[in-house]
C-alpha cells in the first residue's frame, strides 16, 4: 500500500473520531450494562475498552519517543511495509466478520475491576493519539520505526503501527457494540 501521508492520517483521525464517538455513547450506559457478558467466554464492553487503554500504555509512549528522536526526518508518501501491513490488516473485518485472534496475556483484562473510568481513560489516550496523529503527518512515516508490544526486536513503519492501533482500536470497538446488540 502506498499513499500520501495526508490521506492516511485524515483517515485514520476520521476512524479515531468514530471510536471516541462511540465510548462517549458508552459512558451514557448503566455500569451494569457495561459490565454484561453475552457468554461466559466473551469480553463485556469495558473489558473490550481496557484492552485497547492496555495497547495505549505501550503504544502511545513509544510512537511518541520515535517521533521526538526523528522529528527532522519529513516525509509526504507512506509506503507500507510486508509485516506491519499484514499486521495492520489483520485487524480489518473480511466479508463483514472478525478474524479471531487471542489477546497477549499482559493485554487480557479479565477478572479486573472495571468502572466508567476505562472509559474517561480511553476518551483521553485517543485525544492523544490525535495529536500524535497530527503530528506524524508531515513525518517520514516510511522509515521511522516502532518496535511492537510482543517484541522489541520486530519494528514497524511508524505508518503501519498507527494504522495498526486504529484497526486494532475500531475491532474491538465493534467488539464492544455487538454486546449492546
Amino acid at each position: 500500500m502506498t499513499t500520501s501521508n495526508q490521506l492516511l492520517i485524515k483517515d485514520l483521525l476520521a476512524q479515531n473520531n468514530v471510536a471516541i464517538d462511540a465510548v462517549n455513547h458508552f459512558l451514557q450506559l448503566p455500569l451494569q450494562q457495561l459490565n454484561h457478558k453475552p457468554t461466559e467466554t466473551s469480553w463485556c464492553i469495558l473489558e473490550c475498552i481496557e484492552h485497547l487503554n492496555l495497547y495505549s500504555d505501550y503504544y502511545l509512549p513509544e510512537i511518541e519517543k520515535q517521533i521526538k528522536a526523528n522529528s527532522s526526518r519529513l516525509g509526504n508518501i507512506f509506503k507500507s511495509g510486508i509485516i506491519g501491513n499484514y499486521f495492520a490488516n489483520l485487524m480489518l473485518n473480511k466479508n463483514g466478520k472478525q478474524k479471531a485472534l487471542k489477546a497477549p496475556k499482559d493485554k487480557t483484562p479479565v477478572f479486573t475491576n472495571l468502572s466508567m473510568a476505562t472509559l474517561d481513560t480511553f476518551i483521553k489516550n485517543q485525544e492523544r493519539f490525535k495529536q500524535i496523529l497530527l503530528q506524524s503527518q508531515a513525518l517520514d512515516l516510511t522509515n521511522i520505526k516502532i518496535s511492537i508490544s510482543l517484541t522489541k526486536i520486530i519494528k514497524l513503519r511508524l505508518g503501519d503501527t498507527l494504522r495498526f492501533v486504529t484497526y486494532h482500536n475500531t475491532r474491538h470497538i465493534q467488539q464492544a457494540e455487538k454486546v449492546l446488540q
